[in-house]
């Protein structure tokens, strides 16, 4: 049979960015959410294990809609494809616990030749970790940003396709290998030597070709999206969620309006870049890109959200330094400092928008009857300073599908069986 767990206590923030429970309850039998509420509103099964959380705040486990569960060493791209993945996949393995220790109960991989064979690890419980969702390989044009083309061809980790057939069959090797969406490259990047974020890439023939494979099976594609023609043909072509999105226009804002589209802004790694990249070996071209928009990106992030779009939080965190895996709250903490969202529609968009963005919205990112039972214990109220979540030790427990992977001393006030 499987446990049943009753979190007793607690204040309840539920993802969903309405107001908060005090002397809340949530009871959890086997991977799925049974009851929310108040406490005393909860019938109490037998031999259930009931944990106090007084004191403590109840929220969704967070989700990172943009990261590469890769195990580089560094963010220079041209000494990662050097290595052997399997070293890689070393790396990116002991990442899992310091997603776990921040409270990242899901992560969408955009772009990895590791996350697949990791997510499939987690599947069969051969490591714990957050729920994955993979891309697999990036596509993008020859000379474009999946390119790594400061290195010959057969360097490559990516998947370079041009025309439309070439397009549709990189789709589909993708979907063969068992990725879960595709990523794509529309425009140039930061971390790319040879091309510009002001440069557009790919056709919007060409990404419609990838967007229809990918819909065919029921998935959607996420295009990473930086130049102002890059979003607006991104879009046109059906693409669900932009990435970056630094050059976003009023016509691109309007279309992901219409298209009620996903906006993954990833000022985090960004931030990181600027304050501290040079002390971690990101080259000079990064550097220098990084530094020319981030200013910008902050003012058309600050549109997007005035005019209403949907903003999930994603991190762009690789597992090295300056973005190793573990801070991934900096990116709320930027949304409400340097954007403007409020502490609670900050943790709305690394809950629950971030869920719908990635494809889980009908199984994570709130608290919710039927829901899958992710959710973390919190010392300290983020609804009221965002920060408290960038401290892991505020991290009190953390439950992936109902299993506790992390159980701090500080919750356990009572546990009892009854």
């Amino acid at each position: 049979m499987a446990n049943q767990v009753l979190l007793k206590g607690g204040l309840l923030i539920d993802g969903n960015g309405g107001g908060v429970i005090e002397n809340a309850g949530v009871l959890n039998h086997g991977e799925r959410i049974t009851a929310v509420g108040p406490v005393d509103l909860i019938p109490v099964p037998e031999n259930v294990e009931i944990v106090d959380v007084e004191g403590k705040v109840i929220m969704p486990g967070l989700v990172d809609a943009h990261v590469h569960l890769i195990g580089v060493k560094n963010l220079n791209l041209m000494l990662a494809v050097l290595e052997p993945t399997e070293i890689q996949m070393g790396r990116a393995l002991k990442d899992l616990p310091k997603l776990i220790d921040a409270g990242v109960t899901a992560i969408r991989d955009v772009g990895s030749p590791v996350a697949l064979h990791i997510r499939n690890l987690i599947k069969d419980g051969v490591y714990e970790g957050p729920r994955v969702k993979t891309s697999y390989k990036i596509l993008g044009q020859t000379g474009g940003h999946g390119d790594i083309h400061m290195l010959p061809p057969e360097f490559n980790m990516n998947r370079t396709c041009d025309g439309v057939d070439d397009c549709r069959k990189a789709a589909r090797e993708q979907f063969r290998a068992g990725a879960d969406f595709i990523k794509i490259c529309s425009s140039g990047g930061v971390l790319s030597e040879k091309d510009d974020p002001r440069s557009p890439q790919l056709t919007v023939e060409e990404i419609s070709a990838i967007v229809y494979e990918a819909e065919a099976v029921g998935s959607y594609v996420a295009s990473h999206a930086q130049s102002t023609q890059g979003i607006i043909n991104a879009l046109k072509a059906g693409v669900k969620t932009i990435e970056h999105g630094i050059l976003i226009d009023e016509e691109g804002i309007e279309l992901m309006l219409e298209n009620e589209a996903y906006l993954v802004p990833t000022l985090a790694i960004v931030k990181r870049i600027v304050d501290v990249g040079d002390q971690y070996g990101v080259p000079e071209f990064g550097l220098r890109k990084a530094r020319t928009y981030y200013d910008l990106h902050i003012q058309n992030m600050k549109k997007a959200y005035a005019a209403g779009v949907k903003i999930a939080a994603g991190t762009d965190f690789a597992g090295c330094d300056p973005v190793a895996h573990g801070g991934n709250a900096l990116e709320l903490e930027l949304l409400v400092n340097d954007v403007g969202v409020t502490p609670m529609e900050a943790i709305v968009s690394g809950t629950k928008t971030s869920a719908e963005a990635i494809g889980l919205g009908d199984e994570i990112g709130t608290i919710e009857k039927g829901k899958l039972a992710d959710l973390i214990i919190v010392d300290g109220n983020p609804a009221e300073d965002i920060s408290v979540l960038l401290d892991t030790n505020n991290i009190k427990q953390v439950y992936v599908g109902g299993k506790r992977y992390k159980n701090g001393e500080a919750v356990k006030k009572e546990v009892e069986l009854i």
